[in-house]
């Protein structure tokens, strides 16, 4: 099943149970959102989950273009993505946890024929403020799927202020032969489904107090769940990135952990590009110029003369096209190549002076801050200018 008929398959499983659909925004938060980019599905519908009334409804389904800046040094592994898309179903004060992950385990099973015997889910076990999450137990009990108690991995989100309540996530097994142990105790267990029953704000001094109604929040990664479904091992395996891992290694030949990263970070910048960011010295723009210059170091590590001028316009607008951007594809080129020249003019003048013999020994946090505030020389590019 490809990623198109994948999200078909959800949104219209989810329209059959009452759900309307709604449009995704783009990776910018709305004005006086402090974090830097739309970080998961649930991220626009914030107001809509503290209790405000939606104009379609209480049951809605989406898919949601996502970045998570955390997950950068992630990416090359089997299942990180700078940009990924989340497939989303919200109920607001409509239907209860237990309901969501019956329907989930409905569509998974049924709708796109995974087997049960794959399966395995979590639950939060309670700690000294809230109880277990004895409904969703109960209902994988009868379900005959095996579920896992945890206390930190089933409380979402755990670190952050806004509304909050124990999830049940749902595992699929990806290893050889049946399946053994659990989600906590062995990372062949693969997490495809998180249900959150939000239950709670956290305040900013990290106390809860009680929602005036409970909501349901689910996600579900979309290149994750199509490298499972799809019978690979990664996501950079789906049908996704088929286009990138036909075109980039005959541009540019990589081991595989430098080809992922190249072909995220590139395609993640283009969809950034695409939202009107621009590359810039610290925010937003910051995190597109370290996914360029990221690229750049991985290139020139083995060739000098490589650069994104030479990335094939296809892979371009191919992404502006899936993400449903209009920029043209000729004006991201131009814009990675000027910010490939900048980064290359940086380079030869942090080169310079690093040479300085004050530069030459063990550098301060004192010669860091000094680096950065006085020549545009960021951290990560003094010390990796060191290991040359």
């Amino acid at each position: 099943m490809r990623t198109d008929q994948l999200v078909s398959t959800f949104v219209e499983y989810y329209e059959e149970r009452g759900h309307r659909r709604i449009t995704g925004s783009t990776l910018l938060p709305p004005d006086g959102d402090p974090v830097l980019f739309t970080t998961s599905g649930m991220h626009p519908l914030t107001p809509y989950l503290e209790g405000r009334p939606h104009p379609l409804g209480r049951r809605l389904v989406n898919v949601q273009r996502c970045l998570r800046t955390t997950d950068l040094d992630e990416v090359g592994d089997a299942t990180h993505l700078t940009v990924f898309e989340m497939l989303g179903t919200w109920s607001l004060g409509d239907y209860g946890g237990p309901r969501s992950l019956d329907w989930g385990y409905g569509l998974l099973t049924e709708g796109l024929g995974v087997d049960p015997g794959l399966l395995y889910a979590t639950a939060f076990g309670g700690d000294g403020r809230t109880g277990p999450d004895t409904a969703s137990v109960e209902l994988w009990q009868g379900l005959g799927v095996p579920v896992e108690l945890t206390v930190e991995d089933n409380w979402w989100p755990n670190d952050s202020a806004g509304p909050c309540g124990p999830d049940s996530e749902i595992f699929l097994w990806t290893g050889e032969g049946p399946p053994r142990s659990t989600p906590t105790r062995d990372d062949r267990w693969v997490e495809v489904w998180n249900h959150v029953t939000m239950t709670h704000r956290r305040l900013d001094d990290g106390s809860l107090v009680p929602l005036p109604r409970r909501n349901v929040d689910t996600g579900l990664g979309l290149e994750r769940l199509a490298s499972l479904l799809q019978g690979e091992s990664s996501v950079f395996a789906c049908d996704v990135f088929d286009p990138w891992r036909r075109l980039v290694p005959a541009r540019w030949p990589l081991d595989e952990p430098s080809l992922r990263l190249v072909c995220d970070h590139l395609r993640s910048a283009v969809v950034v590009l695409g939202d009107g960011v621009r590359p810039a010295n610290t925010g937003r723009g910051y995190v597109l110029r370290r996914l360029v210059r990221r690229v750049l170091t991985v290139l020139w590590r083995d060739d000098p003369s490589r650069g994104v001028g030479d990335l094939p316009v296809e892979l371009v607008e191919h992404t502006l096209d899936h993400f449903r951007q209009d920029l043209r594809p000729d004006d991201v080129l131009r814009m990675l190549i000027e910010e490939e020249h900048r980064f290359r003019g940086l380079l030869e003048r942090g080169r310079g002076v690093l040479a300085k013999p004050r530069f030459r020994g063990t550098l301060s946090e004192e010669d860091l801050r000094y680096l950065h505030d006085t020549h545009g020389l960021p951290r990560e590019l003094v010390l990796s200018l060191r290991e040359e």
